[in-house]
């Protein structure tokens, strides 16, 4: 996919100073609260929901958990393992090719991007999208927090990327339209479509997702009338089936 999906559980009182000088990392906190500092800065962010952020190789940084914290964290180079370990100096091994990413630290929450127009309505005006992380931050993938109506039901297709979903809350179904094969979508659910995968997302509640997609969004794309963005980059091998 070109990149790594974990979901991370800190107790509260954690406290590490990690460096990935191999990686860029981006994280988004679903619950919970804590502190990220810059130690070549000493700059502090509060850590609370909703808050996304990027480190990479030029950044030793201090994570601090006040309560028990959740995050999903997205890491390119993917990791090659589940069970890969840390270094003393905090950072992960070798795993590839690093990106040029965006530099510098990156800190923002999902409100302020809200207010400075980086919120699109997409999918023919059934959900609301929120392009935190887009191509031109040059992780290898986009980041996005969308938001569907109750009772929405949307006809998707993604002809030219590969997507990842995760649900944070809520409660829905997406079908595959090749077989009729349908699962449950509830919290934590994780589902990858691709080129091949025509499909329907339907909200039973409001659903609240986030969204990766590779090649990375540009971040103004719309989708037309069979559901499908238009292409933003070469198309990666994927995965051989979609995977729920």
């Amino acid at each position: 996919m070109g990149f790594t999906i974990s979901d991370v559980r800190c107790a509260a009182g954690l406290d590490e100073i990690l460096w990935y000088k191999n990686h860029w990392e981006a994280n988004y906190i679903v619950s919970g609260t804590g502190l990220l500092e810059d130690l070549a800065t000493g700059r502090t962010w509060p850590m609370k929901p909703g808050v996304i952020y990027v480190v990479g190789p030029a950044h030793r940084h201090r994570f601090r958990a006040d309560t028990d914290l959740h995050n999903f964290s997205f890491f390119n180079p993917p990791l090659l393992a589940s069970d890969m370990e840390f270094d003393e100096d905090g950072s992960i091994g070798p795993t590839g090719d690093i990106l040029p990413g965006p530099g510098e630290m990156l800190v923002m929450h999902v409100d302020e991007l809200r207010k400075v127009g980086r919120e699109k309505v997409v999918a023919g005006g059934s959900a609301r999208s929120i392009r935190a992380l887009i191509q031109k931050d040059q992780l290898g993938f986009s980041l996005s927090d969308v938001r569907l109506d109750a009772g929405n039901r949307s006809e998707l297709w993604y002809k030219h990327h590969w997507e990842a979903n995760i649900v944070l809350d809520g409660k829905g179904t997406v079908t595959d339209l090749s077989t009729d094969e349908s699962w449950p979508l509830t919290p934590e659910t994780i589902y990858v479509v691709g080129p091949d995968d025509r499909h329907r997302v339907e909200s039973d509640t409001d659903l609240h997702l986030l969204s990766l997609f590779n090649p990375p969004l540009q971040g103004d794309e719309q989708h037309d009338k069979k559901g499908t963005l238009p292409p933003s980059g070469p198309l990666p091998s994927g995965m051989r089936k979609n995977i729920v």
